[in-house]
Order: C-alpha cells, then sequence, then structure tokens
C-alpha cells in the first residue's frame, strides 16, 4: 500500500511569496500585471530560498528587446562557493513572450509609464517575479492612500471596541 509523503508547499509546485514590493502599490498606480521567469545563478536561488532578497529598490528596464531586473539585492548565503564571486546587485534577465515584450516597449514609450517588480515568488520549483505596468503617482494622490488607511484603521478599530 503506498503511502502519502507530507511535502511542503513550495516543494509541491504550490505558489509561495519570496519577497514583496510594498513601496510600489504607495509609489505607483498600477495598471496591467505579467509573470516573468527569471536567468538565475546557483547561489542566488540558495539565497532566495533563505529569504536574503530586497526588492523595494528594483525595477525594469527594457534594453535591445529584452527586460532585465535592476537594483534588485539578492544578499549571497555565507555558504557560498569559493570560486564564484558573487555580485549582489547583478541585473537580472527576465523571461516573457515576444509578442508580450513588444506591448510593453510600446506602452513604456508612452508619457508616464513604467515597469516595476512587485514580487518575486516560487511556481512549480521555478522563481517567477511579478511585474506591473504602472503609472507613477502624484503626491496628492499618495496623501489620499494615507488618509484612506488611517480610516480603515479607525473603523476596524471602532469595530474591535464594539465587540467587547
Amino acid at each position: 500500500m503506498a503511502t502519502k509523503s507530507s511535502k511542503t508547499a513550495s516543494t509541491k509546485g504550490l505558489d509561495s511569496r519570496i519577497a514583496d514590493n510594498k513601496k510600489a502599490f504607495f509609489n505607483y498606480a498600477i495598471e496591467e500585471r505579467f509573470e516573468a521567469g527569471m536567468v538565475l545563478q546557483g547561489w542566488e536561488v540558495k539565497a532566495l530560498r533563505a529569504g536574503k532578497v530586497q526588492l523595494t529598490d528594483g525595477y525594469v528596464v527594457i534594453r535591445t528587446g529584452e527586460l532585465f531586473l535592476i537594483g534588485c539585492q539578492i544578499n549571497p548565503l555565507n555558504t557560498a562557493s569559493t570560486h564564484i564571486s558573487p555580485d549582489a546587485v547583478r541585473s537580472k534577465k527576465l523571461l516573457l513572450q515576444k509578442d508580450q515584450i513588444r506591448r510593453l516597449i510600446g506602452k513604456v514609450e508612452q508619457k508616464g509609464y513604467t515597469l516595476v517588480p512587485l514580487n518575486l515568488h516560487w511556481k512549480n520549483g521555478k522563481v517567477k517575479c511579478e511585474i506591473a505596468l504602472a503609472k507613477g503617482k502624484a503626491e496628492h494622490d499618495k496623501r489620499d492612500t494615507i488618509k484612506e488607511r488611517e480610516g480603515q484603521r479607525e473603523v476596524q478599530r471602532a469595530m474591535k471596541n464594539r465587540q467587547r
């Protein structure tokens, strides 16, 4: 009789988050989302499994018809091999279909649009980067976001105190 093995969510192929870019939702109005594969080195994958990544300063650029993630910092582990020289801020190539890249190039050339990374996650044992076509928010829009968030907190507090 076969027994079921107890595997974690990341080994079963289910999605699990590695890192989120919370600043992106505050600084940009998200228009469209895309899921791109990433070209990584072995030490980077090991560091991602350990959670040693910072995505907040990252952005996506288009060079010669290809997408690159720049500014995403993946810190190497102390146990990294001695025969490699890890670069924490190396630009990483993103993989999308050609028609999607062409559409993004057309959109980014329009005034005010940019590509920002939203999160890194595992999907079927591979690292994926969710990128978004976004438009920068004005300062007053950011203030409105803060007011809205504070209003929601007050409502939650009032509801919590009323239930007591």
